[in-house]
Formats: C-alpha cells, structure tokens, sequence
C-alpha cells in the first residue's frame, strides 16, 4: 500500500518507467488476459465483444494512497481498450461511505470501486455492491481464482458464501530495519520476538534520542487502517485472532491482552509522538533514517530503494513479523488490503468486469510491484509473488511475502465489521494514551461491544 509520505516525494524523471510495452510482451499478454468470456456460460455478458468497449468511460473510486496505481491503470487500460477511466480519489477512511452514499443516494456516480477488504460485508449489506459469484465461476479460465494468495483470496471476496470482490492490494504488514543503526547500537540481528523489538527499541531510544532518532516508529493515528494495523500486527505476532474457531470474537485470550500490552510497551520508546504518527509521518521518519524499525507494507521496500528523498537506500532489511507468547511461527497480518468491487447500481456491469479483470490479473500486479515511480501495491497473486522481475528486483521483499501464503490473520469482513474495527480503535487509542486502564480492561470492553455488533 502506497502512503502519503510518496505522494510528498519529487515527481521529476524517473530512472524506469514501466509500462505494458516496457515488459517485455506484457502488453499482448494482457490482451490474452483480459479477453472475452469463454461463451460457455450462459450470462450474456461473458459474450460481450471487448472492442465495443472502445470510446466509453468508467468511473472509479479508489483512495489517496492508490493514487500511483490509478493513474498505472488509467493510461494503461486506455491502450488496451480505449476507455477513458474516471478517476475520483478520497481518503482512506471515507471510500466504503463514500461509496455506500453513491449508491444508496441513487447518484450511481461510480461503476468500480477499491474499498478496504473489511467493509465488503457492509458494502454488501447495503446493496452498495453486487455479488460477482456466478460470474467469477463461469469466466474462472480468464480471472484464474486458484492464482490468488490463498491467505488474501476469502478474506478479501467471501461474504456468507458469496464473492464480492476481486483482491487488488494483498497489504500485509512486515517488519523493515535500519542496518546502520542496529550496528551502531552493538545490534547483531534484528529482533525474533515482539519482547526483543520492546528491549532493543528501547536500547536504542535511550542512547539517540538527543540525536533525533528512536528505536521504532509506531503507526499511532487512531484509526483502524493505522493504530489497528499496529494492534493485528503484534496480535498474529502472539498467535492470536479476532473471532475464535466458532465466529465469535476474541479479543480477551491471553494472546489479544499480550498483543495490546506490547503495543503499549513499544509505543514508550517511539519516534514522537505515536499518538499522530500516520503513514506520512512514519514513513518520513524512516526515509530520513530517524528510526531503526517500522512495521510497514513490503512496498516500502521499493521506496526505499527508488524514492528521491531516502536516505536509507541499500541501508535496510527486512524479516518477517515477530513473535510472542507460546507462538513461535511468524504470521502475515492482513491490515489493509483492498479489492475491487463492482457498485451495485452501474449500467455498465460488462465493462466494469473487464476492467477489473485486467486491474487484478496477474501480468498487472506483477508489473506494478516493479513500477518506479512506485504505486504501492503489494502481491496479491501467487504468480506475480514468484515472477521473475520481482524476485530478481527485490529478493528479500518477495521472501518475507511468501507468509502470505498460509496461516494469515484477517480481520472479520462481515455485517458490522467497520464499526467493530472503530471501536477496537477508540479503546486502543485510549490505551496507548494511558486513558484506558489496563491492557485487559480496555479490551474486555471491546469485547462486550463486540458481541453486540457481531453476535
């Protein structure tokens, strides 16, 4: 996931721009892709020539930190189809409201849209997106479902049996430290487990601190897609899980109480102040090398390499997330993952599936991990994870991405899950605040609330 602090960078020339012609044959590779239907299907729109497509215009709805990535698939798509896209983006926190007002409104401005993989029960609730099953079945030789990350494939389409969604961003969270600084604090490797991360953060806050540079930067912004992301992280870190085996939620298990205490715990030695630390923020922190660890997207990596402004380049590492408690198996966390739905009230539902087709094929998203400048997107096939030019490119990030593959922890997608993910939120922004009593308190609460909202 791309963040606001590359939407600050300079935006002169760059070294290498990819384009679909630049791929060596990606271009009629993507014409393959994103043929016609195969036409066994009874549903008329899989027979829908593509060349009639030529002229249209779709509107799309996405967030600021995709900006990159829309403007890859607008110019892009413009040469595969001549289709104009719309593009109209908003923040992240408002693109499933925005979206349900468009459609519950009647204004029906919107034909797709990219909203966070959580709101999709929401979202589908409200009649605000449509059921994309039966296509998905009958054109499975042109979409290739079994290609999906199959950590990321439920999570991100799967709603009581049913597929909204397409998965476009995978978004999980790994762990990036800064090599110069670890060896400057006597730190021979990073840290295995999340108690490690607290010790050596802390280590580090206590001798640099004059200097301007702590030990971590903790995505602290009370918001699910930020402070939340933070919380889940050190939650799959302590093996633990939203809802347990039955659907129920989770949160007052030995591991959720331990995650939260070890947030709080590194937030003690992070880049100040945690509580207003968002993507921008942390990642200008990394980037000027004032931090010697940051959870963070796998795209980071790229950044670091390719953004005008960093001073970390060929200066950073990577590893997997910590554990913590009994667990001693590292786990992806799925924070902030995004898919492209189709809106509930288009009249244009056969170029609306073409164009997402194309947005999430494999020869798309292996081509936007590699894009410079970057566009923040993150694996979400398991073909594009093993091409060759993200492996070649960025070895370590295609490494740590294959947790992915297995044992991730998503938050819940059902009805009522955006207002859930609100309220653990509130509770956990009190608690880092030292507002909220104890680790086990604030969340005893969540966990009442959550029952009411979640059943």
């Amino acid at each position: 996931m791309a963040t606001p602090a590359i939407a600050h960078l300079p935006s002169g020339p760059t070294r290498r721009v990819v384009t679909l012609a630049g791929l060596g044959g990606i271009g009629a590779l993507l014409l393959a892709a994103c043929g016609a239907g195969s036409g066994s299907s009874s549903d008329a729109l899989l027979d829908v020539d593509p060349a009639s497509f030529k002229g249209q215009k779709l509107s799309a709805l996405l967030i600021t930190s995709h900006q990159g990535a829309a403007d890859w698939l607008k110019a892009e798509y413009k040469k595969l189809r001549g289709v104009d896209v719309d593009l109209t983006i908003v923040p992240y926190d408002e693109i499933g409201s925005t979206l349900q007002l468009d459609q519950q409104s009647g204004a029906n401005k919107f034909d797709v849209a990219a909203p966070w993989y959580v709101s999709l029960g929401d979202l589908a609730d409200a009649g605000a997106i449509k059921d994309l099953t039966s296509w998905i079945d009958a054109d499975r030789d042109q979409i290739k479902p079994d290609d999906f990350i199959p950590a990321i494939y439920d999570p991100y389409s799967l709603i009581d049996g049913k597929r909204y969604g397409l998965p476009f961003d995978g978004d999980t969270h790994v762990l990036f430290y800064n090599k110069t600084i670890l060896k400057r604090n006597g730190i021979t490797k990073p840290p295995a487990t999340w108690d490690e991360y607290v010790e050596i953060s802390a280590k580090i806050t206590a001798a640099e601190k004059d200097q301007g540079v702590y030990g971590n930067a903790v995505f602290g912004q009370k918001s699910p897609l930020i402070l939340g992301a933070s919380y889940a992280n050190r939650l799959a870190g302590f093996g633990g899980s939203f809802l347990d085996a039955s659907g129920k939620p989770s949160l007052t298990s030995d591991a959720a109480v331990a995650a939260a205490e070890n947030l709080v715990a590194s937030v003690a030695s992070a880049f100040p102040t945690a509580a207003e630390t968002d993507f921008g923020v942390g990642n200008g922190a990394w980037f000027r090398g004032k931090v010697a660890f940051i959870e963070n997207w796998t795209d980071l990596g790229v950044g670091s390499q390719l953004n005008d402004d960093s001073t970390v380049k060929d200066q950073w590492g990577v590893i997997t997330l910590p554990v913590g408690g009994t667990n001693t198996t590292p786990r992806a966390s799925l924070v902030a993952g995004f898919s492209w739905v189709i809106a509930g009230g288009t009249e244009k539902e056969a170029l609306a599936r073409d164009f997402i087709r194309f947005a999430t094929s494999s020869e798309t998203n292996a081509a936007l991990l590699v894009s410079d400048p970057p566009t923040g997107i993150d694996p979400n096939r398991k073909s594009s994870l093993e091409s060759a030019a993200y492996t070649k490119q960025y070895p370590e990030l295609q490494k740590v991405n294959t947790t992915t593959l297995s044992g991730a922890l998503a938050w819940p997608q059902v009805k009522g899950a955006t207002r859930a993910a609100e309220v653990l939120t509130d509770e956990l922004a009190k608690l880092i605040a030292g507002q909220g009593g104890t680790a086990a308190e604030a969340l005893g609460r969540v966990q009442s609330e959550w029952e009411k909202i979640l059943g």
